[in-house]
């Protein structure tokens, strides 16, 4: 049990540690020439024998070119499998204040432990922003085709809403699907709040999140920076 929380205490210090600098959801938008957008988290849940099964991300993002913004999205559950991704995205459509649309190109690795097998993933994003009494927000759809070449072809939906004002907290929900033929539907939900730091170049994250495959509650606390 020792070692369980010394190693999740020397996460959540590399993870403060990795990133120091307005938080904006990716998607359907895409970044400014010579910018950059970060975002690292951990989730963890307590099981009953006082360990923890947890999950660590990060997510980077550089604006390459004015219509091109490049990234990588890492992902690892407890050392039992996780995935590294390079994406490139391009906008496909702009409809003003209807919203927008970008698609999004990736190629990487996915790996249960030691083993270790070609991933690619193709993703068509919808975003939107819209003005309430409560301040600005915006709402994101991601819809994708994610080809593991070991396992199967995952169809993905993600939806994303949240309020994006000048106070110190936000509230912001997520909610991610995953299904493949011939198997259970995957999901997580988070309702979260965000945390707007005082320079407002950096934005803490803290929610809850339940998904499929437990039947209690976790919590994560992610970290978004812009450069």
């Amino acid at each position: 049990m020792l070692a369980e929380t010394a190693r999740m205490f020397r996460v959540l210090v590399f993870l403060s540690l990795l990133l120091s600098a307005a938080p904006a959801w990716p998607g359907a938008w895409l970044r400014e020439q010579g910018t950059a957008f970060t975002a690292a988290s951990i989730t963890a849940f307590k099981d009953p024998d006082g360990s923890y099964d947890y999950n660590t991300a990060l997510y980077a993002e550089y604006g390459y070119r004015p219509n091109l913004t490049i990234g990588l999205d890492f992902d690892e559950s407890r050392d039992y499998y996780g995935h590294a991704l390079l994406f490139a995205r391009i906008p496909v459509a702009d409809f003003d204040k209807w919203g927008r649309f970008a698609v999004e190109f990736g190629a990487g690795a996915h790996h249960r432990q030691l083993q270790a097998w070609a991933m690619y993933k193709l993703t068509l994003s919808y975003g939107k922003g819209f003005q309430t009494s409560w301040g600005n927000g915006w709402i994101a759809l991601d819809t994708a085709l994610e080809y593991r070449t070991h396992d199967a072809v995952f169809r993905k939906l993600d939806f994303t809403a949240g309020l994006s004002s000048d106070r110190l907290l936000n509230p912001l929900v997520q909610i991610e699907t995953a299904y493949a033929p011939d198997r259970s539907l995957h999901w997580r939900a988070r309702p979260s709040v965000m945390i707007r730091a005082r320079d407002s170049k950096t934005t803490w994250v803290v929610g809850l999140e339940r998904k499929d495959a437990r039947s209690d509650t976790g919590l994560k606390i992610a970290l978004w920076n812009e450069f």
